[in-house]
């Protein structure tokens, strides 16, 4: 099924709005929280998430949103499993910062894969 121009820019303008509201209210939150840099990290990723998931519950029903809230979490859990490795290699004398995070990115993927792997195959 190929959606119309129309409906594609419905779609950005409201996930648009939806991300904007939500980015306002996550980046209010963080700053009641110290150091401020949390307010960036609270106003990216789930203004992006409720945007999404709002959109495919629109158009899509309950089984979309709770199939892209179950990758999401996959995700959260292999971008976790990067930052881990990130820090601890990191903090070792000697290995160059882009040497850390980019061998990180091979749990990232490491992670990913397995999880998808159970999840896939547990249906």
């Amino acid at each position: 099924m190929v959606a119309s121009l129309h409906d594609v820019l419905g779609d950005i303008v409201l996930r648009f709005l939806i991300g904007g509201a939500a980015v306002s209210a996550f980046a209010a939150i963080g700053e009641a929280f110290a150091p401020k840099s949390f307010s960036g990290l609270f106003g990216a990723a789930p203004s992006v998430a409720i945007a999404t998931l709002a959109l495919a519950f629109a158009s899509q029903g309950a089984s979309a949103v709770a199939s892209a809230a179950r990758w999401m979490l996959v995700a959260t859990l292999a971008m976790f499993a990067y930052a881990c490795c990130c820090i601890t290699l990191g903090r070792r004398h000697g290995v160059p910062v882009w040497l850390a995070a980019s061998a990180s990115w091979l749990v990232w993927l490491a992670v990913a894969g397995a999880s998808w792997w159970v999840i896939a195959g547990a249906r």
